[in-house]
């Protein structure tokens, strides 16, 4: 052991940190970064919600396709939680494929595979594997970067003429072994409607490898949500669009609707009454 933890050391000490860019030239005020981040870590949709979208693949080379499929989302005691349903029978997947993916400091993620095997546990790693084919991972609905402790603010920016706040997040110690080419998130957020506006997984000596942008935000009662997403990979130059295409909000599900155990169960049919399409 003596041996081996200065070898370890070095190795945490010289992988790569992307500079942060502050946006006005000289360091931001952190604490106030600090504030805007744990105030942004409560938002989000209120009460339990259902969401129907499509995701439609657009590859730089090759024909396109669309997957069609649906979001069920609540809040625990740990954070964000959500199932994920991908129809079956579409864009070459053969059976209905869900997960469960637990947001929040401690992320987690389920499969159910579409067959009578028992739900299970992804590691770590599994996060970043493509769903479907597409350019959209369990990594970037759980959005863990939003927790991660290590962080600057760089300051207002503005992305498509809106001014948003900017930061810097660096992977923990246990992803960065896990996926050791990223190095870093840079996440901007809408100054006046606390909402995620892009997000950059950076890679080798900071280069963008993907770029998660929303394009479009859609009201629907008092709530405001997400209309429509962009996730670019910067390397193959590839595309998926998510659109959001009905919604249902403040609903009351039993408790174990959002548990491992009941992913092999379909979650109680919602009244088409109760369902607002886009």
């Amino acid at each position: 052991m003596l041996i081996a933890v200065p070898g370890g050391l070095k190795a945490q000490a010289t992988r790569y940190r992307p500079a942060a860019n502050y946006t006005a030239g000289g360091k931001a005020d952190q604490s106030e970064g600090a504030k805007i981040l744990s105030d942004f870590r409560q938002a989000g949709i209120a009460g339990t919600y259902w969401l129907e979208f499509q995701l439609r693949v657009m590859p730089r080379k090759g024909d396109e396709r669309t997957l069609k499929g649906h979001l069920l989302g609540s809040r625990n005691e740990h954070g964000p939680i959500s199932r994920l349903t991908l129809a079956g029978g579409d864009g070459g997947i053969a059976a209905e494929r869900r997960w469960l993916i637990q947001s929040g400091p401690k992320p987690a993620a389920w499969q159910w595979a579409g067959d009578t095997a028992k739900t299970a546990e992804l590691a770590a790693g599994d996060a970043f594997t493509s769903i479907g084919g597409t350019d959209l991972t369990l990594f970037d609905l759980q959005m863990p970067f939003i927790y991660w402790p290590d962080f600057i603010y760089e300051g207002v920016a503005k992305v498509r003429g809106r001014p948003a706040h900017s930061f810097l997040f660096y992977p923990p110690a246990d992803l960065a072994a896990a996926r050791p080419a990223l190095t870093g998130v840079r996440v901007l957020l809408d100054t006046q409607f606390q909402a995620l506006v892009q997000a950059e997984l950076l890679g080798a000596k900071g280069a963008s490898e993907k770029t998660i942008s929303i394009l479009d935000l859609k009201k629907t009662g008092e709530q405001w949500i997400v209309k429509s997403i962009d996730l670019r990979n910067n390397l193959t130059r590839d595309k998926t669009r998510i659109t959001f295409t009905a919604a249902s909000l403040n609903l009351t599900l039993p408790a174990d609707t959002f548990s491992p155990d009941a992913l092999a169960q379909e979650p109680l049919a919602l009244a088409e009454a109760k369902i607002e399409r886009f």
